[in-house]
């Protein structure tokens, strides 16, 4: 073999390791299962022990506990919206309250276990007579008519019970300031109805309180519109889980941790009315005083926007407190203005007038030959004032309101055509104004006139209505025509302030614009008076305002007797419709007194009130000219 070369180390020759042996896979694995199986094993072990120990020496403890309480889904009140007039002042809205309560018997129980921790903290009674002084401290010694004095509470926290309640309506920050100091002293969401005004616009707004009874518990309507709108005004109910008594869940256990939400509350919408509160408040004194003054059992008044037949006010001589509303009769809790129904009278009359001007029948100045008399069927119908036979102006048997004058004009019109124009006018149905409690009304059908029908209908009696609808027939007059179903509720808004204008019906075209002018012209004369000539004076001149123009009519309905089942001589409805001023309308008023006895038996001195409040509230400009004086009375 040759050498190694020169100047070069010599190549060592590579070596051959002999390679590790590979790991098996399957050990790793053993090991984990190995270790696997042992906690495995520890933890049935523990689980065993616990199980022992749970079932033997803590069995009766836990036992007792489970009987104690369990976790019950309760709802959260959502907070009832307001209820607003037109330009947003409040007339019912909600003040957040506490109710205060205590379950004595499991205080007594939890204060047992704690005095064996610490003997010293002293016992139960020393516990809750230390609470009862707090309370008297804190709330004082009555709250919304409920004793807190440090005996009353006391005797409450003595009893051996799952439940008192302690205080109720109590403000939330006193409440909060009793419940972190002493944690076994529970708080329940309540909510306080308000209305600030009092009886104001009351038989409209209704009531509503706290009803434990109710489920969930909340705040419920219980009449007007706070019981027709309650599911707008309530809102939508959260939801939360609770820790109750076991057996009765409407026991929740006091303490931090048992609450738990779940869902938030949605607050309701709040109202805003078409009411406006001054004007509401002027019409209810106004009503009150005259009703009394003239010693009517009753009294009601309404006033319409002329255009969009919102109702500005309304009101009735008896109200009630709804802050109290439990002491209030029934008579003093209905709106009369819509549940009362009655026969209009001569301010029916309208009707005839309307008609017969829309169908060319007679023009203000056309002259009848009215007798005293007139005979329809089997029945004779008279003239309020006696007199021979006389010619009077289309305008003048209106103006002096001759039931023998309109009957001659209704023969004239026709039956069917007279029929289809009390519909037109509203009679008979319901408004659609959104009030509780509305009456419709009642006109005899078409086909159950019997002879003397035609008789009684265009003169105002033998049909019924309510003030709202007796008013809502000259709305028509007043807006050229059209009649807007009269309403109250003008928005809606949502609690984040979002407000949703509601939408007016849709009106009903009653007569030509033309005509509600000529009707309206006519029946300025209604209240005319003339100095020179008795004659020529109209029914109402004591409605008549100085500086402006006023068109309405008169009406007094003979009530039946219930005794005979016949028409009384003796008690009658006075009524009044108007609108003001006559030559540019903006507002009409309807008046229904129920028998007055003193004074001047009319209610066209309250229009004039009501009329004169309306001009000075709302800064009406007085009427270029004045009513003209026409001719009633044609004398030979």
């Amino acid at each position: 073999m040759p050498g190694p070369s020169r100047g070069r180390p010599a190549r060592r020759p590579l070596s051959v390791r002999p390679s590790a042996p590979k790991r098996r896979r399957g050990g790793n694995s053993r090991v984990r299962l190995a270790v696997g199986r042992l906690l495995l094993v520890g933890a049935l072990l523990a689980a065993g022990v616990k199980l022992v120990q749970v079932q033997g020496f803590q069995a009766e403890a836990l036992s007792a506990q489970a009987e104690q309480q369990r976790a019950t889904p309760i709802d959260i009140p959502a907070a009832r919206g307001s209820i607003l007039d037109r330009n947003g002042n409040q007339l019912a809205f909600s003040v957040e309250a506490r109710a205060l309560y205590a379950v004595p018997r499991l205080m007594r129980q939890e204060w047992a276990k704690a005095l064996e921790r610490d003997p010293d903290i002293g016992s139960f009674e020393d516990r809750i007579a230390d609470i009862a002084a707090f309370f008297e401290q804190t709330l004082g010694k009555e709250v919304a008519g409920q004793k807190t004095d440090r005996d009353t509470v006391l005797a409450k926290l003595s009893q051996d019970t799952t439940y008192v309640e302690l205080a109720d309506n109590v403000d939330p920050g006193r409440a909060a300031i009793i419940t972190d100091k002493y944690f076994n002293i529970g708080s329940e969401y309540r909510a306080v109805r308000v209305y600030p005004n009092g009886e104001l616009a009351s038989n409209i707004i209704g009531a509503a309180n706290w009803r434990k009874d109710k489920e969930p518990p909340a705040t419920h309507g219980l009449l007007g519109l706070e019981i027709s709108e309650d599911n707008l005004l309530a809102g939508r109910n959260g939801r939360r889980v609770v820790d109750t008594m076991q057996g009765n869940d409407d026991v929740v256990i006091p303490g931090p941790g048992r609450s738990r939400e779940l869902a938030a509350a949605t607050p309701g919408k709040s109202l805003e009315l078409t009411l406006d509160v001054d004007t509401q408040y002027a019409l209810q004194r106004m009503v009150t005083e005259h009703t009394g003054k003239t010693a009517a059992r009753s009294g009601s008044a309404v006033v319409l926007d002329a255009r969009t037949g919102e109702i500005l006010a309304m009101a009735n001589d008896k109200t009630f407190d709804p802050n109290q509303f439990g002491k209030a009769d029934e008579e003093h809790l209905r709106n009369a203005a819509v549940s009362t129904v009655f026969e209009p009278g001569s301010v029916n009359k309208v009707v005839a007038a309307a008609a017969a001007v829309e169908d060319g029948i007679h023009q203000p100045d056309s002259v009848l030959g009215v007798d005293g008399s007139i005979r329809v069927s089997d029945r004779v119908i008279k003239d309020s004032v006696p007199h021979p036979r006389q010619d009077m102006t289309f305008t003048g048997v209106f103006a002096k309101s001759s039931n023998v004058g309109t009957l001659m004009t209704a023969q004239e019109i026709g039956e069917d055509r007279y029929a289809e124009m009390l519909t037109r006018f509203g009679l008979g149905k319901r408004t659609q104004s959104g009030l509780p409690g509305e009456e419709a009304g009642y006109v005899p059908p078409r086909n159950q006139w019997s002879g003397s029908t035609f008789g009684n209908l265009p003169i105002g009696q033998g049909l019924s209505t309510n003030l709202l609808q007796m008013t809502g027939m000259y709305q028509a007059i007043a807006n050229d025509g059209v009649r807007v179903p009269p309403r109250i509720i003008r928005a809606e808004i949502s609690a984040d302030g979002a407000r949703q204008v509601k939408q007016p019906p849709e009106g009903v075209r009653v007569v030509s614009p033309e005509t509600a002018k000529t009707v309206r012209d006519m029946f300025r004369a209604v209240v005319q008076r003339s100095t020179s000539d008795p004659d020529q004076t109209g029914t109402g001149p004591s409605a008549a305002l100085p500086g402006y123009q006023v068109s309405g009519k008169t009406g007094t309905a003979q009530q039946v007797d219930p005794k005979c089942g016949c028409y009384s001589h003796s008690q009658y409805w006075i009524t009044f419709a108007g609108i003001f001023p006559a030559d540019n309308p903006r507002f009409v008023v309807g008046i229904m007194l129920d028998n007055p006895t003193v004074g001047e038996q009319s209610a066209a001195p309250l229009f004039h009130d009501v009329a004169s409040y309306l001009s000075q509230r709302y800064q009406v400009p007085m009427s270029a000219e004045p009513s003209p004086v026409v001719p009633l009375i044609i004398k030979p």
